[in-house]
């Protein structure tokens, strides 16, 4: 470990910060074993390693909180004691001294593009390792030099928490003692021309509500649904041969609360549900209830893929109004955006400083109808993230359809442009051959889930 090492941990720019930071063997003069726990604790004015040798204090390597601690022996469990610069003192158990997270055969289908239920995988997930509860996160940001966690419980510092990189560009940490609920983002320091940007969690299953941009840990373990009649029936019929009414609906101006407040999901459970049933529909169609930035949108430019919008309520809150339908004897469509996504600097755009989501072409990249950015459909994790978005909402939320938006916009590599405009496809014909694939892959996979179905907004003759 050199100096140049130690100045890269407190300035926030080291790639490997697990190499320097945690428990490492060492090695007397004689040979005997010997550890050291290094730690990059700036909001520390001392520290004390606990162990099951007793406590030793930690020295200050360098003034902005790098500090060590020695002690004979192999490496063993402990804990940090840590005096704040007010007088307050707290225990923390250390993230750098875990190993890795997430299995190389999930990376490794993620670089394939065929890890198909990635949000078990990338995201922000409640879990307990080695005997300890905290969240895991993780994200794909292959281009990125560091990347680190940043939230309320660091004071949104993004020099303390950076990640491990993993196979395929996989950044993770595991942080003991936090829960659902956590406040955080992602910064990302790029490698290319010194971009660096806080970013939201394209996996989040919670977003704050917007004006506001951050990500919130949720667990999707807790809610009992109450509609297992429902889809078993599902399961078992036909929905093309049978009548259908759909009720298109946006939530947000559907109606309003006696003081002008929107409904919340679990007052739409009882007054949209009932009016639906009164009016004779079979299904409730909902305009984009995926977290998006602004309300002008109706829904249409997403931010959070796996977040129903905070301004309802919780992603409970929502599972109670699909729970609600589905015992009144309604389906529930969602309308679903594959085709683009938002210029939002918090969201997938430049994600690690590179075209990464979308691409970089922008004769193929982007919308200008639209002002938005078109998903790379060639990139195999690109595809893995859409799909697995499509899936989500299929088999998380007990969606019975999904009604594809713009499909048109995502055929035809000419759409809305211009001679000049657009780049042919290989055969030199105009069709968008990856997204073509990528359509007739996500259909066979959300057929597959007993009951569901696919609606497009196709407005050509394809």
């Amino acid at each position: 470990m050199t100096g140049e090492e130690i100045e890269a941990i407190v300035n926030g720019y080291h790639g490997d910060a697990f190499r320097i930071l945690g428990p490492h063997s060492v090695r007397k003069k004689n040979g005997q074993p010997r550890w050291e726990v290094r730690a990059f604790l700036p909001q520390a004015d001392s520290a004390v390693l606990r162990s099951a040798a007793g406590d030793t204090a930690m020295e200050k390597k360098h003034p902005q909180g790098f500090l060590v601690g020695c002690l004979d022996g192999e490496p063993a469990p402990y804990t940090l004691r840590i005096r704040l610069w007010d007088g307050w003192e707290v225990e923390i158990d250390d993230p750098y001294r875990y190993g890795p997270q997430i299995s190389d055969s999930d990376l490794y289908l993620h670089t394939e593009g065929t890890l198909f239920e990635a949000w078990h995988t990338l995201g922000a997930h409640v879990v307990t390792s080695e005997g300890a509860t905290g969240v895991r996160f993780a994200v794909w940001a292959p281009n990125a030099e560091t990347v680190s966690l940043a939230g309320e419980f660091n004071e949104w510092d993004t020099r303390r928490h950076p990640m491990r990189k993993r196979n395929g560009g996989v950044w993770e940490l595991f942080v003991p003692g936090l829960g659902q609920g956590t406040i955080y983002k992602y910064n990302v320091r790029s490698r290319f021309a010194g971009y660096q940007q806080m970013k939201a969690d394209p996996y989040a299953f919670a977003c704050e509500t917007p004006p506001k941009s951050a990500s919130v840990v949720w667990s999707h373990d807790h809610y009992a649904w109450q509609d297992g009649g429902w889809m078993e029936d599902r399961g078992k019929s036909d929905c093309l041969k049978g009548p259908m009414a759909a009720y298109e609906v946006h939530l947000e101006s559907w109606m309003r609360g006696p003081m002008g407040h929107s409904l919340s999901y679990r007052e739409l459970a009882v007054k949209l549900v009932a009016y639906v049933r009164e009016m004779g529909y079979t299904h409730i169609e909902l305009l984009p209830i995926m977290e998006y930035p602004f309300s002008g949108s109706w829904g249409y430019q997403v931010i959070g893929y796996f977040a129903p919008t905070s301004r309802f309520g919780t992603p409970d809150d929502f599972k109670f109004f699909v729970d609600a339908c589905h015992q009144a004897g309604i389906g529930v469509i969602v309308d679903w955006v594959p085709a683009h996504f938002p210029k939002d600097a918090h969201g997938l755009v430049y994600f690690d400083g590179t075209a990464l989501y979308e691409h970089s072409d922008p004769r193929k990249g982007e919308q200008k109808d639209w002002g938005t950015l078109v998903f790379n459909y060639g990139r195999n994790e690109v595809r893995s993230f859409l799909i697995s978005n499509g899936m989500f909402w299929l088999k998380e939320y007990h969606i019975d359809g999904l009604r594809v938006d713009a499909v048109a916009s995502m055929l035809y590599l000419d759409y809305s442009r211009n001679a000049g405009e657009w780049v042919p496809n290989q055969y030199g014909g105009n069709e968008n051959l990856e997204a073509i694939e990528f359509i007739r892959r996500f259909n066979e996979l959300a057929h597959s889930v007993p009951g569901a179905f696919t609606v497009a907004e196709e407005s050509t003759a394809f």
